[in-house]
């Protein structure tokens, strides 16, 4: 069992008060998106959960949600899944054997130390379990992100998916531009939200480069836009976008974009 690292610190650690927070969040959306891949942020709810609710509460579900996500710390084998059952507050999710069996040998370890510690895959479930029901998880710590790296994370779950019966939806938790000016946080994150809007990949790490980047996630976001490009997506669209200044008032600020890739 995978317990939870930060309940009680970046989201509510009761059921009743988690439940509560993501309804007060949770938009009324009335078309959903069939969407193949997201871009969600992984910061404290009170930050950034209005963008994440955002993005779930505009989707259709699923029977399984790959989860990519930066890992923050050293601990465990570079690219990670987890094969066991994941508890938050609002329950336990299992993760899908299925899906991780038609994983290719690869990069992709079978890992839970690099799981332990790492929030940026655990602030997602919560919201699966509040907008989805009957769904299983593939959650992968990214601890490298470089394009080469990212390329073959992204073969590896492209061919699974491609065997796989079921919808897939891949879920790529990164938060933009970390403690910089609003207005340079903007600037940078806009620039980067238009080349994910192209699934541009190169252009998405040039810019990262270019701009030098703070936003956490780009190899799971680079990873999630290749493989739905090769499945034949067409663009990405945004679907919200805010900072933590727009709750604490402060001019150093995070960034945080929600994007969903559909055909």
């Amino acid at each position: 069992m995978r317990n939870p690292a930060v309940a009680g610190m970046f989201y509510p650690g009761s059921n009743e008060a988690l439940r509560r927070q993501i309804a007060e969040l949770a938009p009324s959306v009335s078309l959903k998106l069939d969407a193949m891949g997201v871009v969600v942020p992984h910061a404290g709810y009170m930050y950034s959960g209005g963008v994440a609710a955002k993005v779930y509460a505009s989707i259709e579900g699923a029977p399984t949600f790959i989860i990519l996500g930066p890992r923050h710390s050293w601990e465990g084998s570079a690219v990670a899944v987890s094969t066991v059952p994941w508890k938050t507050p609002l329950g336990i999710v299992d993760v899908d054997h299925d899906f991780i069996d038609l994983l290719p040998p690869g990069i992709i370890d079978h890992d839970e130390t690099a799981h332990q510690r790492e929030h940026s895959l655990e602030v997602q479930v919560p919201f699966l379990q509040y907008f989805f029901k009957d769904f299983r998880i593939v959650p992968i710590a990214l601890g490298l992100q470089d394009y080469e790296t990212v390329r073959e994370v992204a073969g590896e779950i492209t061919m699974a998916i491609e065997k796989y019966p079921k919808k897939v939806v891949i879920v790529a938790s990164s938060d933009f531009t970390h403690y910089e000016p609003v207005e340079v946080a903007k600037r940078k994150d806009h620039i980067l939200i238009e080349k994910i809007e192209k699934l541009d990949v190169p252009g998405f790490y040039d810019e990262v480069a270019n701009l030098n980047a703070t936003c956490c996630g780009y190899g799971p976001i680079a990873a999630m836009m290749l493989s739905c490009k090769r499945r034949g997506a067409k663009k990405a669209e945004l679907l919200a976008y805010a900072t933590s200044g727009d709750v604490t008032g402060d001019r150093e600020v995070v960034g945080y974009a929600g994007l969903a890739v559909t055909r």
